[in-house]
């Protein structure tokens, strides 16, 4: 298991799709996972510390599990099967909860829990790209250019 870096949100074209990337914090591989545009712009939204008038729906859970006395300790994201990233919300006591990664992610910026991917998961699905001097934001336009969300469909081998 990985610990993950958010890098961010960028939208891909012509489908104008959604994808977060996360990078290993002490590796090379980077973990693309399309999302809704609701997820990205929650998640955009706390990167860039904008705090909405009233409570968005991750705000609003953050604050249930602040009110309920617990703690999300860790978000996991535990599996991937026919294109379809899981995850796990992870609380005090081990109380695991499947939520989409997305939600999790943007969950978990929100109470500063680290994140972390599953090893066969990055075996599957995650990228070391090329070219170390570039900055994040030029590898990434570079490797959206070069993937599909089908590349991450499952195949019969």
């Amino acid at each position: 298991m990985s610990e993950m870096r958010v890098i961010g949100i960028r939208v891909e074209q012509p489908q104008n799709q959604p994808v977060l990337l996360l990078r290993e914090a002490d590796g090379e591989r980077y973990l693309p996972i399309w999302i809704g545009q609701a997820e990205a712009t929650a998640i955009v939204l706390e990167q860039e510390g904008v705090t909405p008038i009233r409570p968005l729906t991750h705000d609003l859970i953050k604050i249930l599990i602040t009110e309920l006395g617990h703690t999300l300790k860790e978000v996991r994201i535990v599996d991937l099967q026919e294109g379809t990233f899981y995850a796990d919300l992870v609380f005090d006591g081990d109380l695991r909860v499947s939520a989409r990664p997305s939600d999790s992610v943007a969950i978990a910026l929100r109470v500063g829990c680290p994140i972390y991917a599953e090893e066969p998961v990055l075996v599957e699905a995650g990228l070391v790209m090329p070219d170390e001097r570039e900055d994040e934001v030029e590898k990434f336009k570079e490797f959206l250019e070069s993937v599909s969300p089908d590349d991450f469909k499952a195949t019969d081998s």
